[in-house]
């Protein structure tokens, strides 16, 4: 396990390279798909016209594939072929949300074969990055390699705090829940979040639905089923073979710090970059060292 602990580098948000060479290159206006499997129309986006082996991006509780930053998103475009997607029940796809990591990654495994690629990098974040997990121990032979942040093993210490932390955020507005989440209460760090707050809010034709109560909920019960105790949670990181990104903020709260060093520590060919003055959403905050740690990672 490698541990890397970047420091603040002074570079823009907005210093990932856009030059695109198609608009389907834009998150803001790229064209939604549909797919059918095992009974699910798949809402989806595909940028960028790269070939090869691309990212496929799995969302965090409560978002659909409107909530990702462009400055990622973007980015990682001009590189490899990038896919968006809802998953069942959740923005423009059909179904019901499983509200399990097992049938939420069978799920993600039949959209995968459905567009008939034979393998994938996966960005998983917060739940995204438990379904990942689970991939990994189901299905590994669709994964390439593995990029997990806002994450957690089975049996993640502090998880279960969960409908605490959503308690708390009721009365607040989407953008202020995002800041509170996402970000620290540092000036830079909130200065940082509402930038991205901004850009994501960019795509304003063909957006998503919000996360409707019933999906949002059956999530939440899917979360709080991964944050059980697991007495085999770090044998289980031990068969994962594949190469793993692990991106953490220092001061994630819903998922601390402690568990992204766990995974680490067990998963046998990991590496650990922890983001200063960060919580869980440290990649919207650092998307540019984000987004070129993650393409050394591909590469190398």
């Amino acid at each position: 396990m490698k541990l890397l602990t970047i420091a603040l580098l002074g570079l823009s948000l907005f210093g990932c390279k856009k030059t695109h060479t198609t608009p389907s290159d834009y998150q803001e206006t790229a064209k939604t798909k549909f797919i059918t499997a095992n009974g699910v129309n798949y809402a989806y986006r595909e940028l960028g016209n790269n070939t090869g082996i691309p990212v496929l991006m799995i969302s965090p509780l409560g978002s659909n594939m409107d909530d990702w930053d462009p400055a990622i998103i973007n980015a990682l475009a001009q590189k490899y072929k990038v896919i968006l997607f809802d998953l069942p029940g959740e923005g423009a796809s059909t179904g019901s949300t499983p509200d399990n990591i097992a049938d939420m990654a069978s799920s993600v495994t039949a959209f995968v074969h459905a567009l008939g690629l034979p393998k994938v990098n996966l960005l998983g974040f917060s739940l995204g990055s438990f379904i990942s997990q689970q991939i990994a121990l189901t299905a590994p032979g669709i994964i390439n390699k593995m990029i997990l942040t806002g994450t957690g093993p089975k049996g993640a210490v502090g998880l279960s705090n969960l409908p605490a932390l959503l308690a708390a955020g009721a009365n607040l507005s989407a953008e202020e829940n995002f800041l509170r989440f996402g970000f620290t209460s540092s000036n830079e760090s909130l200065a940082k979040g509402k930038a991205a707050w901004s850009r994501i809010q960019q795509r304003v034709q063909d957006r998503d639905a919000a996360v409707s109560q019933a999906s949002a909920s059956a999530q939440v019960i899917a979360v709080l089923g991964w944050a059980q105790a697991d007495a085999n949670a770090a044998e289980e990181l031990k068969t994962i073979t594949q190469p793993v990104l692990i991106v953490q903020g220092k001061d994630d709260v819903p998922v601390p710090l402690g568990n992204a060093e766990f995974m680490a520590e067990n998963i046998p060919n990991a590496q650990l970059i922890v983001y200063p003055d960060a919580a869980h959403a440290a990649l919207f905050q650092y998307p540019t060292e984000f987004v070129q740690s993650v393409i050394t990672f591909i590469e190398q």
